[in-house]
């Protein structure tokens, strides 16, 4: 089965061609960043109207790159919710319209869902595993015992751990995307040189959720309140102490989940899923034993192929959705354990 997977939820206009849900074929990704870097942030209405002009280029390269045609098409996945409204709409719109002209199942995809199963293509893991989505909008662990069975441990109270990266690097100018800017600079700074404050969070119902607005406040307005003596006050150092506290306030949750709940497997999407300091971390619980998976760097950023590799697992199980279908920006309703 040959799918089409278009990713249009904040601000990369993306399609991919990925056949029998593993054999990546194409994955075409436009990206706005430069276009949204003078605003430090993504705007939703140039998001929205970039996507509306490009996405039946990308669509039509990912086709030709993938050396099909398309009717060679078996189906159209694409993003349906969470994400900015119109930028959404602009996808779902096109690949209803697009799998209606050719005759072909269509169906709405979670973006959670995917980044979640964006490891799966790559390197498949055996159910049950523990979940890690770690992007701008979303910092959820959870447990996973399919493809579409997802019962959430714990998750942010307040802020994202994406968020947070891009909210401090906003303030200091650093750049844009915030995320990339900090993981860089943190190479050549100290960790140790601002010991910033983590969440204290209390009640069993929140034993894997995590806070990051407290973080962010430290490092943005008090900052000199925790440099140690002797260290330096530098960009590199800020964003090197930041990073360290940020992945280990979400480490802390993951290590705990994993002992109480016996997962021997992990596994990890988003954006932030690409933060070096992240990946080691999550790679050294293979020495206590545990299996860990993430994907590879263009499969953490939002991408088509994530949508059409677990459109295929729907529509291997016969779902697919109708042209009533349309785009939301909430997140959909996931079990809690």
């Amino acid at each position: 089965m040959i799918v089409l997977g278009i990713e249009t939820s904040c601000d990369e206009c993306s399609a991919a061609v990925v056949r029998d849900g593993h054999v990546i074929m194409s994955n075409v990704i436009a990206t706005q960043i430069e276009l949204h870097k003078p605003y430090q942030g993504v705007v939703p209405e140039l998001a929205s109207r970039l996507h509306t002009e490009w996405i039946q280029q990308v669509v039509e390269a990912a086709i030709r790159q993938a050396g099909i045609t398309k009717e060679d098409l078996d189906a159209v996945a694409v993003t349906s919710r969470p994400g900015l409204l119109g930028s959404l709409l602009v996808g779902v719109s096109f690949a209803k319209c697009y799998a209606t002209a050719l005759g072909i199942p269509f169906i709405g995809i979670d973006h959670i869902r995917a980044h979640l199963y964006a490891s799966q293509i790559e390197n498949p893991l055996e159910y049950p595993y523990l979940g890690v989505l770690v992007s701008g909008g979303h910092t959820v662990i959870c447990r996973v015992d399919g493809y579409d069975d997802i019962s959430v441990l714990g998750t942010t109270i307040d802020d994202a751990i994406g968020e947070a990266f891009d909210k401090v690097a906003k303030f200091y100018d650093l750049g844009f995307p915030g995320g990339v800017v900090i993981d860089r600079l943190s190479q050549s700074g100290n960790p140790t040189a601002f010991l910033f404050p983590g969440p204290s969070l209390d009640g069993e119902e929140h034993r894997y959720d995590m806070s990051y607005s407290g973080l962010k406040t430290a490092v943005i307005n008090q900052r000199m309140q925790f440099l140690q003596e002797g260290a330096a006050d530098t960009p590199e150092n800020i964003a090197a102490s930041f990073q360290r506290q940020a992945v280990g306030i979400l480490m802390k949750r993951v290590r705990l989940a994993l002992k109480d709940t016996g997962l021997t497997r992990v596994s990890a999407g988003g954006g932030v899923a690409a933060n070096s300091l992240l990946r080691k971390e999550l790679k050294d619980l293979e020495k206590g034993g545990y299996t860990v998976t993430f994907p590879s760097l263009k499969l953490c950023t939002d991408n088509g192929a994530m949508v059409a590799g677990l459109g295929y697992r729907y529509l291997s199980d016969g779902i697919s959705s109708d042209t009533h279908l349309g785009a939301s920006a909430r997140v959909s309703a996931f079990k809690k354990s």
